[in-house]
């Protein structure tokens, strides 16, 4: 039995490497790529595990790129119960120029996705035994073609019937959708935080009022706004808001940052915390990642080292 598990419907096969520059038409040589597994709950599950917890990923496979993610995993050590796609796994392409140290992402939309392949998944969670449940369920990342955006709210309406905990981690209509039937903790960006009341856009000065919006009309019981390097806002249904802000560090790639955040929360919730030490050492976690080249995610050294910090100067 886990008490983490984390549900990924478009995972990835991450491909990062370093070119001097980026040029159009050229031929560009490339360094030695590597490769991670990738996708939010898929990293979510990853970062858990180096910062020393346990969780089990689910999550669609298919192809060799599949077959390559899951052997990574295996070598991270980290537990996972696939379910196989007749389509590819997607590839994802990071690329690093060293000549100005930017960034550039490549981000693939993902296999189409048959319905009784992503039903497997509701079927899991339908059928599995009382005591088997986990504690939280953590659904992330976007959905892949053929998968229905309603897909964050079957698993919210299970978790509120069998009793397991919601986190969900997406954007667009898969996230207003889940916030429609109610979940325990969701965690939208300044961008994606409108979208929860109707509205396009959100200035800084309303983002506390919007916040308690979305809780008094019950699409979540804790809201964590991420506020990307300047941290994140709690907000809670009885009407409490607190900011953590992040210290700063050497940024050298912001690529896993939001995944560390929840994997951070979602530990502490596990260990009982209270929901501003769940924030802390998920933005700890968080920013711990941006330290980190590439699709790397937290370091636990990092993680518990800034935590310290934030802790001495809340």
């Amino acid at each position: 039995m886990y008490d983490i598990i984390t549900i990924t419907l478009n995972p990835a096969l991450d491909k990062s490497t370093f070119v001097n520059q980026v040029r159009p038409e050229k031929k560009m040589r490339c360094k030695n790529p590597y490769y991670e597994p990738g996708g939010g709950g898929v990293n979510v599950s990853r970062a858990i595990k180096k910062l020393g917890g346990t969780s089990c990923a689910w999550f669609l496979s298919g192809g060799p790129s599949g077959e390559i993610l899951c052997d990574l995993l295996r070598k991270e050590g980290v537990d996972f119960k696939a379910i196989q796609i007749k389509d590819w796994t997607r590839e994802n392409l990071m690329v690093m120029e060293e000549n100005t140290g930017n960034q550039f992402r490549f981000g693939m939309p993902g296999p189409k996705v048959a319905e009784e392949e992503w039903r497997q998944c509701i079927t899991w969670l339908e059928e599995m035994a009382d005591d088997a449940l986990p504690k939280y369920v953590v659904a992330s990342g976007s959905l892949p073609p053929g998968v229905p955006n309603d897909f964050y709210l079957q698993v919210a309406e299970i978790a509120n019937r069998r009793g397991f905990r919601l986190v969900v981690d997406t954007s667009g209509k898969a996230l207003v959708k889940a916030a429609g039937e109610g979940v325990y903790l969701l965690k939208p960006n300044m961008v994606e935080l409108p979208s929860l009341v109707g509205k396009e856009e959100v200035s800084a000065l309303e983002q506390e009022l919007l916040a308690m919006q979305v809780l008094n009309e019950g699409k979540c019981q804790v809201l964590v706004v991420s506020l990307g390097p300047r941290g994140a806002m709690l907000a809670t249904k009885e009407g409490n808001i607190s900011y953590i802000v992040s210290p700063a560090v050497k940024q050298k790639s912001a690529v896993g940052a939001g995944d560390s955040m929840v994997a951070g929360m979602v530990l502490s919730l596990i260990k009982g915390c209270s929901l501003e030490e769940v924030v802390r050492y998920g933005v700890a976690a968080g920013t711990a990642a941006t330290m980190t080249p590439g699709s790397q995610l937290c370091k636990k050294e990092d993680t518990e080292e800034i935590y310290q910090w934030l802790l001495e100067h809340k």
